[in-house]
């Protein structure tokens, strides 16, 4: 494990339905980047025959290894982790698989337990997402992982014996089910899940991990037209999950193998798939089902990871992901603590003069926004807000749920009230309107404060806000003269107006 993590990192997956080789590689400021992601459907399940993986199996194996090998060894890689799931575990000549593949590839087999298979779906979930309580589910080809977590902290699991590919050879005899075959389907899941009396009634979220439960959030994507990109925390209801079983079970096979978001190879094996999230998440009556994009994969490269600094995941995953962010696209950390020591005087001053409240949460969601201001500029200086909305709209930042990201977009990329309102457009219902005027408050509040340092110089030394009848007095001490930072001020303060419904005076004074 000495190389595991200087500047690349591999691991292959070997699950029952699909094979996965994933290579990861180090960045400048230490987060690693997906560069290839090769996925073979491999179906070993199909040759677990009364519990042997027969030959016919294990030359599929070894072919689809001898593939990855040539990956691995083009990029130089040695000490890859290679992981088997259900299938591999439950075959009984499984000494014998391990010896093949340690024979005649470079990879050394590692066969995880139930406990592991659970340990590192609640591990990938832990670092990428900000849930304290919650129950996870990772279903896979032959097998089927629940844990339930507390505090953060795993305090149960149970791994059943069954997955999408193998719900489907034991119950669905034909390309798509009959009515009689779903029946049946429903009544062995019910009573499996009535087996473990610690997930009954938890009403807590059902978060999903596996290709199974990314798919059917596509599929469900697509039916609403959703407005923006990502997977990652995609949160739906029981309703939601309930109309893509509906329709999943009136098309014909045909018809499932052409549906956009399902991908081909899944078109037999997603209806049993979703049965399991359906009854999940009525016997939790969890309030939300949410997709975990990371997974399996992701837990164990994560605790290599963390292993270094004697954790298991990151106490906060969203200032991770955010630092990362921001080192990413290049922001000037500088100019980051002048706009947060700006913008809290204000804000502060603000709040002593009772004219705004903000909450723990409104910090919070200040900071966060401060961190990533105009982080578009990284693409182009002139289209720069356009940039920022649209790169924190879309991309997935771990730990924050989607309509906390368009939250973060909209104020990063404030500018004026007709650009937030377009940009707010396809996103109508999301924010009701006390939300809207905390959203352009805060942006108008930050690009105020980068204003105040145009020049980059930090030398505001303190602000003070006194309210005079209908206006507010800006009092802003500055270290020496500030000429261009005052006309920048001047020109920028309208929007702050607009959002406080009040006129504001500038006054610049050097302190002495």
């Amino acid at each position: 494990m000495k190389d595991i993590l200087k500047q690349q990192y591999a691991i292959i997956d070997i699950g029952s339905n699909t094979m996965r080789l994933v290579i990861y590689e180090k960045q400048n400021g230490g987060f690693y980047k997906e560069v290839e992601n090769t996925k073979v459907v491999a179906r070993l399940r199909n040759y677990l025959i009364d519990g042997v993986l027969i030959q016919e199996g294990m030359d599929i194996l070894l072919q689809t290894l001898l593939q990855f090998q040539e990956s691995t060894r083009y990029h130089g890689l040695h000490n890859v982790l290679c992981v088997a799931t259900a299938t591999i575990r439950q075959a009984k000549n499984q000494e014998e698989i391990k010896k093949l593949v340690e024979g005649k590839t470079d990879f050394v087999l590692r066969v995880l337990s139930e406990y592991e298979e659970a340990r590192y779906g609640y591990l990938a979930v832990m670092n990428s997402t900000s849930f304290t309580e919650g129950v996870t589910v990772d279903i896979g080809g032959g097998s089927t992982e629940v844990t339930y977590f507390r505090d953060r902290e795993i305090v149960e699991y149970y791994s059943f014996p069954f997955g999408a590919l193998s719900l489907k050879q034991q119950f669905i005899h034909r390309e798509t089910p009959t009515t009689e075959e779903l029946e049946e389907l429903r009544r062995y899941l019910w009573y499996q899940f009535q087996t473990l009396p610690w997930l009954k009634e938890k009403r807590l979220p059902l978060i999903a991990i596996g290709g199974s439960a990314r798919n059917m959030v596509k599929i469900h994507q697509n039916a609403i037209s959703y407005p923006i990109a990502g997977l990652h925390l995609y949160k739906m209801k029981e309703a939601d999950i309930r109309d893509v079983r509906e329709e999943l079970e009136s098309l014909s096979f045909t018809e499932l193998q052409k549906l956009d978001g399902l991908a081909k190879d899944r078109a037999d094996t997603i209806i049993p798939a979703i049965e399991v999230f359906y009854m999940l998440t009525n016997i939790i009556q969890a309030p939300s089902f949410v997709l975990s994009r990371k997974g399996l994969r992701e837990g164990v490269f994560y605790e290599e990871l963390t292993k270094k600094l004697g954790i298991s995941y990151y106490p906060n995953v969203v200032e991770e992901s955010l630092h990362l962010l921001s080192y990413e696209y290049e922001m000037d950390m500088k100019f980051v603590v002048q706009l947060i020591k700006q913008g809290t005087l204000i804000c502060t001053q603000l709040e002593e003069s009772e004219i705004i409240y903000f909450s723990e949460k409104d910090w919070g969601i200040f900071y966060q926004a401060a961190k990533v201001f105009n982080i578009g500029k990284y693409i182009d200086t002139e289209a720069s807000r356009l940039h920022t909305f649209y790169l924190l709209a879309n991309k997935t930042i771990d730990g924050m749920m989607h309509k906390e990201r368009i939250r973060l977009a909209l104020i990063a990329s404030y500018k004026s009230k007709m650009l937030f309102k377009q940009y707010l457009a396809p996103f109508e219902g999301w924010f009701d309107k006390s939300e809207q005027k905390k959203i352009r408050l805060l942006g108008a509040v930050l690009q105020f404060s980068a204003a105040l340092n145009v020049r980059q110089r930090a030398l505001i030394e303190k602000i003070n806000v006194e309210k005079n009848k209908e206006k507010l007095v800006f009092r802003i001490v500055c270290k020496q003269s500030a000429l261009a930072e005052k006309v920048q001020a001047e020109k920028q303060k309208k929007q702050l107006e607009k959002a406080l419904k009040m006129n504001i005076d500038l006054i610049f004074e050097e302190e002495y």
